[in-house]
């Protein structure tokens, strides 16, 4: 992806940022997924008392897209309202693998922006027979 593109695709990610919701933990993220055509998909966490019905940014993003029809995908940067680089989970990073497995991954800081493919996050994942 072109550096105005990565720019384009953080601040998007930033706006979701602004829409999460983490009552509990306090830990917010953002994400923005762009698909092979262009079009970006926003996606951002979302808690509940029952950690284990919490959604992940990278989820939300990549499931809104997925709704809509989409299947091919260029990219997806992550941002954190603390400040500090935001891993995808390992559900996310199975999801991702599963529908986007050859998608670029930008965890952006205070610090910078780190690039990971998804075989860099999850070199050994799971994958059908």
């Amino acid at each position: 992806m072109l550096p105005s593109e990565i720019d384009n695709l953080i601040r998007e990610a930033k706006s979701a940022l602004k829409k999460a919701i983490a009552p509990y933990s306090g830990f917010t993220v953002g994400a923005a997924l762009i698909a092979n055509n262009g079009k970006i998909y926003h996606g951002c966490n979302i808690e509940n008392p029952s950690l284990m019905l919490s959604f992940c940014a990278e989820r939300a993003a990549l499931i809104n897209a997925i709704v809509e029809g989409e299947r091919y995908f260029k990219a997806i940067a992550i941002v954190s309202g603390n400040g500090e680089y935001c891993f995808p989970c390992g559900a996310c990073r199975q999801m991702l693998a599963e529908f986007a497995p050859d998608m670029e991954i930008y965890l952006v800081s205070d610090k910078g922006i780190k690039k990971f493919s998804v075989d860099e996050l999850l070199p050994h994942r799971f994958k059908k027979i």
